[in-house]
């Protein structure tokens, strides 16, 4: 029942009217900026790893320090923030928003299109796969501050880890807006600290900041051969949670986020390296945890409970990130239909996906247990962020040649210097996938193949119905000639074909010879943009004999009323009265047919499971129970 149209590529900001500039910046602080914000846990200390043959030697740290810094600058704010964050869609940003941009820049081109969405899916599925190991590497590296303080409670760590990530997946249904305004003032605190600790290191080695030099990045990536490559797989930590900037563009507007990173988070951040960069100089041996040895003594427990609650908040908005991600997914046709609860009346965007969040749940929980450490946990985490980021690049250079116009020699060139730095971060993290890659890779992988088979399956399940279809314009003709018996009311058949007779209006009038007195053919139509606009929302077209064409369009980020919209059709010329109208839908049963070419068997039988285990169309388009009739079908593919 999704019919997609095409409407005009814009590049709108989002509105700025839905709170102060102060108040924006300070939630997206909070929202935003929680995964990178919590990357100098673990980063400089999974480099210096013994397996990387590293040593805390001055030019080493210079060298390092001197790669994350360049880093930070070069994919987070010129890519990310300065450029990637201009291909908004209406306001939404994210891989599956960028996708629709890059899809209608592709133009008449099949082939472009095609190979737009399948970059898009296994850009959004690597998402998911880091999706996992960010709530479990994250927490994990706050909890193992207690090696620190108190070496003999090591054995404690992974169970308070579990304990506190079920504890965060438990209270997803109630995080509501008045929750998340705790977020960021606990956020701010967090950069507050790290700069003042950074600071508190570096003016005991000014020598440091000689780091912001490119040139001990270029020598040493020149001097250390083979450890220079895995240690980059590691530098890589600092910049993930990138993307996140970009998918919660939406929520907050580019200006704040913008604002936050160049006045606030970034200079909190680098400060922060630096000042570990710092102890390295004066005190090497701090390299089993550079951050908490380089906290004071008295800070010590204190900083290991605000590290928890910030890696708590990085790990909430992974997991909402997922959350949106998912509905996007769902609303353009990639995912079966699943439950969506709202959990805040004030911000639209505040969801909840039970069965997200459940899955999510077992398989990061399973991941502590299997991993036990962040050490173990570097070698999975990486790779899938690395590959989204390179997609990013693909995608958004498309936007800057068919939507922005820019000349060919510059899409050219800056796509190359972008590619060059994703592929070797990439590149760096395809080393580690014996050590751990392989899992989020797996993860994807699953992701893209359940993304995929939906969308094929339901492909073929719309061929299935042209095949077996009866045309609707000499039904129409028969109706006029040979009229049924009419009984009053407003029959609504939603179809996702128009030019055919809907089943349901079929198997009615087959079995109990009788039509309503007015019919309605409802198409429900997602558009490539985040919000129908009033004036695209509904279309409506007279066929004659009291028959009509209704198409309802919703955006990918909304959720279809199918009430509401047609109590919005009464200036089309056309009145609902919920009381007097009956819905009629027919319920499709998949069958995996050995003889018809589609799918692989295999995913025949994946697609049906998926099918039956979807929510209902009806609780999805939140269609009243006691206004409906189901009618059985069945379709082999």
């Amino acid at each position: 029942m999704n019919e997609h149209a095409q409407p005009r590529p814009t590049t709108s900001d989002a509105d700025p009217h839905r709170g102060s500039k102060a108040t924006l910046i300070l939630g997206a602080v909070g929202v935003v900026f929680g995964d990178i914000g919590t990357s100098p846990l673990y980063t400089l200390h999974e480099t210096f790893l013994p397996r990387h043959g590293l040593h805390p030697y001055p030019r080493t740290v210079l060298g390092i320090l001197s790669l994350i810094t360049w880093s930070l600058i070069m994919v987070v704010a010129v890519k990310y923030v300065s450029l990637v964050m201009r291909a908004d869609n209406k306001g939404e940003g994210g891989i599956m928003a960028l996708m629709t941009l890059a899809r209608r820049a592709s133009g008449t081109s099949v082939r472009m299109r095609r190979v737009v969405v399948v970059m898009a899916l296994l850009g959004a599925a690597l998402f998911f796969g880091d999706g996992v190991i960010t709530p479990s590497i994250s927490v994990l590296s706050a909890v193992e501050g207690l090696k620190v303080a108190a070496p003999g409670m090591e054995h404690w760590v992974v169970p308070i880890t579990v304990a506190v990530l079920l504890g965060l997946f438990w209270m997803q249904h109630r995080v509501t807006a008045r929750v998340g305004v705790v977020f960021g003032p606990v956020m701010v605190l967090w950069f507050l600290s790290l700069g003042v600790i950074g600071v508190w290191n570096i003016v005991q080695a000014p020598d440091v900041l000689h780091a912001f030099n490119p040139w001990y990045a270029v020598r040493f990536l020149t001097t250390h051969g083979m450890a220079s490559a895995l240690a980059l797989g590691s530098v890589v930590l600092c910049v993930t949670g990138a993307e996140a900037l970009y998918t919660d563009m939406g929520q907050f507007g580019r200006f704040p986020i913008r604002t936050a990173w160049f006045w606030f988070v970034m200079p909190a951040l680098l400060l922060n390296y630096y000042g570990q960069g710092g102890l390295l100089l004066v005190h090497p041996q701090a390299i089993g945890n550079p951050f908490y040895h380089s906290v004071p003594g008295w800070a010590l427990y204190p900083m290991i409970g605000l590290a928890t609650a910030s890696t708590v908040i990085a790990s909430q908005a992974v997991i909402s990130g997922a959350f949106t991600i998912t509905r996007q997914a769902i609303q353009l046709g990639f995912l079966p239909r699943m439950q969506v609860v709202h959990t805040s009346r004030e911000a639209i965007g505040q969801i909840f996906l039970p069965w997200v969040n459940r899955a999510l749940m077992v398989m990061v929980i399973a991941t502590v247990i299997g991993f036990g450490s962040s050490n173990a946990l570097a070698g999975a985490y990486g790779i899938a962020v690395t590959g989204t980021m390179a997609i990013d690049t693909v995608l958004v250079m498309i936007v800057a040649r068919r939507v922005w116009q820019w000349s060919r020699s510059l899409v050219i060139g800056l796509g190359c210097v972008l590619l060059c730095i994703d592929l070797s971060y990439f590149g760096a993290n395809t080393l580690k996938i014996m050590l751990g890659g392989w899992f989020p890779l797996v993860l994807g992988l699953l992701m893209f193949v359940v993304m995929t088979t939906w969308r094929r399956g339901r492909e073929l399940v719309v061929r299935a119905i042209k095949q077996d279809g009866l045309a609707l314009a000499p039904f129409l003709e028969s109706m006029a000639e040979h009229p049924p018996l009419r009984v009053p009311g407003t029959a609504v058949f939603l179809t996702a074909q128009q030019n055919l007779v809907p089943q349901a209006l079929l198997h009615n009038l087959k079995h109990n010879k009788m039509l309503h007195e007015r019919n309605v053919l409802l198409t429900v139509g997602i558009l490539e943009t985040p919000v129908a606009e009033a004036d695209e929302r509904i279309r409506l077209i007279p066929l004659g004999g009291e028959f009509y064409k209704l198409i309802l369009h919703f955006g990918f980020a909304e959720d279809p009323n199918i009430p509401l919209a047609l109590s919005q059709c009464q200036r089309e010329g056309i009145g609902f009265d919920m009381m007097d109208t009956t819905f009629f839908l027919s319920r499709d049963t998949i069958v995996a047919h050995d003889l018809r070419r589609g799918m692989a068997h295999w995913r025949d039988k994946l697609f049906a499971f998926m099918a039956r285990n979807a929510l209902p169309a009806t609780a999805f388009f939140q269609i009243p129970g006691n206004r409906l009739i189901e009618l059985g079908a069945q379709v082999e593919i």
